[in-house]
């Protein structure tokens, strides 16, 4: 499987960890930066590049890093298309990828060590989404909105 990665400064330790990792772990790794260690970068670049890659590119998926991967989400899910997930634990990690089908998934390297956070990743990325019909429903109207900007009547 694709994956790309980005981060900022306080992600990018992980970023490189992950990057030697999933290589070794038979995923082609796409590493959108930051390519060299910058203490002053911004992440939205890095998460906006991340996202429209993995939008271009139908069955890939991607990991966007920085210290609590708030930001890094926030911005990543500006892309049409996009379904970042903040994820913290094994359960949010297999939970975003079952039910809403996220398509990135958002690490905090400050809240993790490296381990926590290469198994959150792993769970991400062996996780297939469910299918099931009350979710793809969900995913659908969310799609709609991206593509029409209207929003959908209250129930």
């Amino acid at each position: 499987m694709r994956v790309y990665l980005g981060s900022d400064h306080a992600g990018y330790e992980l970023k490189v960890h992950l990057a030697n990792y999933l290589a070794k772990h038979d995923h082609e790794v796409v590493d959108v930066g930051p390519h060299v260690f910058d203490p002053d970068d911004d992440y939205p670049a890095f998460c906006l590049n991340t996202g429209a890659r993995v939008v271009a590119d139908e069955g890939s998926l991607g990991v966007v890093i920085g210290g609590s991967g708030n930001g890094e989400q926030i911005a990543a899910n500006k892309i049409d298309g996009v379904r970042a997930a903040l994820a913290w634990s094994l359960e949010t990690a297999q939970l975003a990828r079952e039910h809403n089908d996220a398509n990135i998934v958002a690490i905090g390297a400050r809240q993790h060590t490296l381990d926590e956070a290469t198994a959150i990743v792993e769970v991400f990325l062996s996780t297939p989404f469910s299918g099931n019909e009350r979710h793809a429903r969900r995913i659908t109207q969310v799609a709609a909105y991206e593509q029409s900007r209207e929003l959908p009547p209250l129930p």
